[in-house]
């Protein structure tokens, strides 16, 4: 689904980070097919035009390789979902916030005819902390949890290119259903197996959204000159854990019986268990459903049915 988008008037060139990862990929594909011309920020010396060298952790980036970029989309990230060891935790916040500076900061030292016009970068739901039932959405107040601090960080990070006069845009984004990789991924085996059930008590809200309206969403975002600040990409249609489970169940025509303890959890998965699995956010897109965004699978198990059901490149 299009999300009726217009083709652009002339191609685009927009840089990606992380477009190696489920969605940078997806992303990748879905600009190629308007007519964008895409260019990946990689970890390495570029081997080609359509490459830009970058060293994140060495806050470098090659600003000569941003010449002619129109808009970047910054994706790139340490993976949340591992033990987190205070080794793991400098990786997670590191990859994030000193990254996405270097790439503000050059950006920002760039001259005003040759600046990219947008940058988009990655953020989180986790920034609003673990709060239970209350309806949260851009204006709400800020956690003060270790995920919530690193998206303040993270988000903070792309002042320079704010103050000089790029339109910045924080992706909240919260759980991506993409069955390539992610949280579903990981949850279908067991599903299969008949072995699935909720987490902990299963009443923990999951804001969630399907790969092609995130997809979708980030397209609708670079063309919408409006738009500007954080953004909650989530469905319009949060669920608490409970219901995931079942409704990921009856689209697998599995049963879900077999409930992971808290504690379970807790040692399976130590702190990450009670600050991202298990923590409650009952998030709404407000800007986006404002803006006129129409999602494509606004309800989980349209969602569930597209990636279950189906493979290949996601259309935006």
């Amino acid at each position: 689904m299009k999300h009726g988008l217009p083709p652009p008037t002339r191609p685009t060139v927009v840089a990606i980070t992380g477009s190696s990862g489920v969605i940078g990929s997806g992303l990748s594909h879905a600009l190629a097919e308007r007519g964008s011309v895409v260019k990946r920020v990689v970890r390495r010396e570029a081997r080609g035009p359509d490459e830009i060298s970058w060293h994140p952790d060495r806050s470098e980036i090659d600003a000569n390789g941003l010449a002619g970029v129109d808009a970047i989309v910054n994706l790139a990230g340490e993976n949340l979902f591992q033990r987190w060891t205070d080794s793991a935790k400098e990786r997670i916040r590191e990859s994030r916030v000193s990254g996405t500076s270097a790439l503000a900061r050059a950006i920002a030292s760039m001259s005003d005819d040759a600046r990219p016009r947008v940058l988009l970068s990655g953020s989180a739901v986790g920034i609003y902390g673990d709060r239970g039932d209350e309806s949260l959405d851009e204006g709400s107040s800020l956690g003060d949890d270790f995920l919530a601090v690193v998206c303040k960080e993270w988000e903070a990070a792309t002042r320079p290119a704010a103050d000089a006069g790029v339109r910045v845009i924080a992706l909240r984004t919260g759980i991506v259903l993409a069955r390539e990789g992610g949280a579903l991924s990981k949850f279908l085996l067991p599903f299969r197996l008949g072995l699935g059930g909720r987490l902990g008590s299963g009443q923990q809200w999951m804001s969630w959204i399907g790969i092609r309206d995130m997809i979708g969403a980030i397209v609708w975002l670079l063309s919408d000159a409006r738009t500007a600040g954080p953004v909650n990409l989530v469905s319009p249609n949060p669920v608490n854990n409970a219901e995931f489970a079942h409704t990921l169940a009856r689209v697998l025509r599995r049963p879900a019986v077999l409930p992971v303890p808290h504690l379970a959890l807790e040692l399976l998965l130590g702190e990450l268990a009670d600050a991202a699995i298990l923590a409650s956010q009952r998030v709404r897109p407000a800007r986006l459903l404002q803006g006129g965004f129409e999602f494509a699978h606004p309800t989980l198990e349209a969602a569930l049915r597209a990636e279950v059901a189906t493979g290949g490149p996601r259309p935006a």
